[in-house]
């Protein structure tokens, strides 16, 4: 009886809500719920984008007569948090159907969905987290098919408030990449080339500079180990930093700055040490004028078996100005460079090549209250490559409707 109480009492120490972390941990930001269920939170909002004409449907080289066609994309997403005790479940889904009015294999149903589960504590803080995509889009930058894939993730964290604004931990996750079957690009089976586990572990080191912000500095160890291709197996090692910022900041969002130590299995191809991070920040000045710019710069594996990854650093940024009463301009652009890696002993197109990304674009928007916009979108992307049928030109243009209920 004694030990029952003392493992009792111990379990109310540990979750225990700590003053400088564990309030807000995994919680909404309570200012911008919009649906309340009794303890169910959510935000749900649907967005219906490009609805219009896109100009080169499948990426084609300029030689080769590119495709045009009618399209249009609706994103229905919520997001879920419930309260149990001093712990969050939460939860997100996110169903994007794309349509195309004459190439029907085109047309997509994409599916994602998290779940996860915060456990905040005065001494120990625990997260467990589970993410599944059921997708067919094109891969990034490089595979210009849409293609089908599922992405399974687990992970999970645990922290030690050391100090009352000091954090200690571990990290860990691990991820399973599978192409379908058919999946095939340039004559390469996305599946055999690409099919893979992704295993990393972390300690990490988080304290709070001030109440909206905080530091994260890390060590990590990564392995990605492919299914049927062992001859692209990685090993990878770094150290990163992070500032974070609450949503109540008046700069929102995080960057990361890091140095990695990405080193193949196989000895034919050389590895890559050197800088890599994520940006994605956001602010609003004066209320009228929005500034956002996500980036970020890391390895990226390609379906070429003898170019069979590449460095992609890339920035994006973008500026909106309301300029009379609901009506406000928003101007974009964007780079993104593909930088090869060869092994050794093998014949390419173009060796240690580089791949450019560029796009611009602008929009017109009106606020039909604060929940509901409508826009009028143009867009330019160009893909600038030394192997000619890497080029690509592609403009698109039409409307845009975002509702928050």
């Amino acid at each position: 009886m004694r030990n029952n109480l003392v493992a009792v009492c111990a379990a109310v120490a540990l979750l225990h809500v700590a003053p400088a972390f564990a309030q807000s941990e995994g919680g909404p930001d309570m200012a911008n719920v919009k649906v309340r269920l009794g303890p169910l939170m959510m935000n749900p909002t649907i967005s219906i984008s490009n609805i219009g004409i896109d100009h080169n449907v499948f990426n084609d080289p300029p030689d080769k007569a590119p495709k045009q066609d009618f399209t249009v994309t609706v994103t229905p997403l919520s997001d879920f948090w419930l309260r149990l005790g001093p712990t969050w479940v939460t939860a997100s889904m996110n169903e994007e159907i794309n349509w195309y009015q004459k190439y029907a294999s085109e047309r997509t149903a994409n599916n994602a969905y998290k779940l996860g589960w915060s456990v905040p504590g005065s001494v120990m803080s625990f997260k467990v987290n589970w993410a599944y995509n059921n997708v067919r889009e094109r891969p990034g930058f490089e595979i210009d098919t849409r293609v089908g894939r599922k992405e399974v993730t687990y992970s999970g964290s645990a922290d030690y408030h050391a100090l009352s604004k000091t954090l200690i931990g571990v990290s860990g996750s691990r991820e399973r990449t599978a192409f379908a079957s058919e999946a095939v690009y340039q004559d390469t089976n996305l599946e055999i080339a690409l099919n893979r586990v992704s295993t990393t572990v972390a300690v990490n080191v988080r304290h709070q500079l001030a109440p909206l912000t905080s530091l994260t500095v890390s060590g990590s160890r990564s392995m990605d180990r492919f299914e049927f291709s062992p001859e692209r197996d990685s090993n990878s090692t770094g150290a990163q930093a992070t500032i974070s910022f609450l949503p109540g900041a008046l700069l929102k969002g995080a960057f990361t700055i890091g140095y990695t130590d990405f080193t193949p299995v196989a000895q034919d191809l050389p590895g890559f040490t050197g800088l890599v991070g994520t940006v994605g920040l956001s602010a609003v000045l004066l209320g009228t004028t929005r500034f956002g710019v996500t980036g970020s710069r890391g390895v990226e594996y390609s379906y070429d078996v003898n170019q069979p990854y590449y460095v992609r650093t890339g920035i994006n940024g973008s500026i909106a100005q309301q300029i009379f009463g609901p009506f406000d301009v928003e101007v974009r652009a964007g780079t993104e460079i593909l930088a090869y890696r060869d092994r050794d002993g093998t014949a390419v197109q173009v060796a240690n090549r580089s791949d450019h990304v560029n796009s611009i674009g602008v929009g017109v928007g009106f606020h039909m209250g604060k929940a509901l916009r409508l826009a009028f979108n143009v867009d330019k992307v160009n893909r600038d490559s030394k192997v000619a049928d890497r080029q690509y030109d592609n403009f698109k243009f039409g409307t845009a409707l975002t509702s928050t209920f």
